[in-house]
């Protein structure tokens, strides 16, 4: 599922960047939801980016996490395994967005693009899973999986406060949140399992 998703990530991104018409048919505008009821932008977004290092970054980090949810998946949720990686990574794309699609819905001027938020569902995801398995921040500073998600969230809360990019942190925050929860909603007994391997270390 892993692959699939990221082949046509890549093709509608290479797409797109070829077509600003494409672009701006498939991006992520509040207001055109709301109001044009355009809803396939709720999910469109997430396949285009904006620019090549864009979607490097996304898919990379999809690639190396995304093999990880295959796993932890199939050993948890059996021949249900496919089915619950969509909807994970649907949802974190949905709800990624939801603040985004209150705040901006008559801004319409607003728009996104990117896997962000269902990508750091997937990564939170995998953490739930395994979370002092390490992650090697920008591929070299090793840091436990639980310490690097509170950083994260930490910092994409601050960075959304303070506005002054043009990164959508509440999308990151949000994508983050409904990963690790995601698993619970499926088998909330994944919980005890979680904070089992959470405090064997402590």
């Amino acid at each position: 599922m892993t692959i699939i998703l990221i082949a046509i990530t890549v093709a509608v991104s290479y797409a797109a960047f070829k077509s600003p018409k494409l672009m701006e048919q498939l991006q992520f505008n509040a207001s055109k939801v709301y109001y044009k009821k355009e809803y396939q932008r709720l999910i469109t977004h997430a396949f285009v980016h904006a620019n090549w290092e864009h979607l490097f970054v996304n898919m990379i980090v999809l690639f190396s996490f995304g093999r990880a949810i295959e796993f932890y998946f199939e050993t948890n949720f059996g021949n249900k395994q496919t089915l619950y990686y969509i909807l994970l990574y649907l949802g974190g794309i949905l709800f990624s967005n939801a603040y985004a699609m209150i705040k901006h819905h008559k801004n319409y001027f607003y728009n996104s693009v990117g896997a962000s938020g269902a990508v750091a569902a997937v990564l939170f995801a995998s953490i739930f899973f395994d979370p002092w398995n390490m992650i090697y921040f920008f591929g070299i500073l090793p840091i436990p999986g639980i310490v690097f998600a509170v950083l994260y969230l930490i910092y994409s809360y601050q960075m959304s406060m303070k506005q002054k990019d043009n990164v959508a942190h509440d999308a990151h925050f949000l994508g983050a949140m409904f990963g690790f929860i995601f698993p619970i909603l499926i088998n909330p007994t994944l919980f005890e399992t979680f904070m089992d391997k959470l405090f064997k270390l402590i």
